[in-house]
């Protein structure tokens, strides 16, 4: 390193509950034990960035803070046995990018712990085109394969956002039917472009209907809204079908019945992507590497570009449900 600072995107707090953010030169962090030190390549933009640097404190509550809950780069300094100089290297999930600075800085320190080598045939540049929301889709798609759903219609909620979109795209590639629920008309070539055979749109979704159970139409789920979508589609879910839930874009509630459960053997099965542990990471990223490997043209169809510069317009969109597929932060 030819000096002490780096560049890194600041989120700080002005008063109470008034945050502002922008570019600074920071010190470069100093490891201490079984920590390692990664010089970034990329990271990407999730959800909990945007959160982030507007002070959400169920996200983040110590500042001032760096956002980026991802990183992709190669290990600069090590005091760690497991990792040695010029690894490659990923980070998703734990506590980087919430109360632990993040991503979008040019050196990043962590627990060695959080950290897991790439795979090969796996670039740095891929790994965050995935990143947290990509990684997210593939324990999804990994849970309804583990529970015995090898084919068939897959809902897909939230179709458009980094989880879904990258959902769908797997599904399609495993021998899926991906059906994609969204609000956003304008948005159903592009869904149909990444593997999407059917395009729901929620506002022509029976929400309200009072049966507590419709016809058996879809042999799974991934969902990343909860609330009244999530509730409405486990009604349609059919016998011993699975629902992998990871997200509440939409809401923290869900308002049912048992029948799905106990009439049809549906499972709900809950998705984290935060605490998996280090072993489950690595066994997954490995599948993104191979049975889960889009085409790099779909991938590149999924992704826009962006620089450290470019996030808090970004961030603003994403906070009004304005975003599309996937953000790549280009830091080295």
């Amino acid at each position: 390193m030819k000096n002490d600072k780096m560049k890194a995107y600041v989120v700080e707090q002005v008063e109470p509950k008034k945050f502002i953010s922008s570019i600074q030169e920071v010190d470069i962090p100093t490891i201490t034990q079984d920590e390692v030190l990664i010089c970034s390549s990329h990271s990407s933009l999730n959800y909990k960035d945007a959160l982030s640097s507007v002070g959400n404190p169920g996200v983040s509550r110590n500042f001032p803070h760096i956002t980026g809950i991802d990183v992709a780069g190669t290990i600069t300094q090590t005091n760690s046995k497991e990792f040695n100089i010029g690894d490659k290297v990923v980070v998703t999930g734990y506590d980087l990018g919430m109360n632990t600075k993040g991503g979008h800085s040019q050196y990043v320190k962590v627990p060695a712990a959080w950290v897991v080598k790439l795979p090969d045939g796996l670039s740095q540049k891929q790994s965050m085109i995935y990143g947290t929301a990509g990684f997210t889709a593939s324990l999804c798609v990994d849970a309804l394969l583990a529970n015995g759903i090898k084919n068939g219609k897959i809902l897909v909620s939230g179709a458009t956002g980094g989880v879904g979109s990258i959902s769908i795209t797997i599904l399609s590639k495993l021998g899926f039917e991906p059906i994609a629920i969204t609000s956003k008309k304008e948005k159903i070539p592009f869904l149909k472009s990444i593997g999407a055979i059917e395009v729901l749109l929620t506002g022509d979704m029976d929400t309200q209907n009072k049966k507590p159970l419709l016809s058996e139409q879809y042999d799974g789920m991934i969902d990343t809204l909860g609330g009244d979508i999530l509730a409405h589609s486990l009604k349609a879910i059919r016998y011993d079908g699975v629902v992998a839930c990871c997200g509440i874009a939409a809401s923290f509630e869900l308002h049912t019945t048992m029948f799905a459960f106990i009439l049809r053997a549906v499972k709900l099965i809950g998705i984290d992507s935060v605490q998996c542990p280090i072993e489950k990471k690595r066994a997954v990223w490995h599948k993104i590497a191979s049975e889960f490997r889009i085409d790099d043209n779909i991938l590149e169809n999924l992704t826009t570009h962006i620089e450290l510069e470019d996030i808090k317009p970004i961030y603003d969109k994403m906070l009004s449900g304005q975003i599309t597929g996937r953000y790549l932060v280009n830091i080295s």
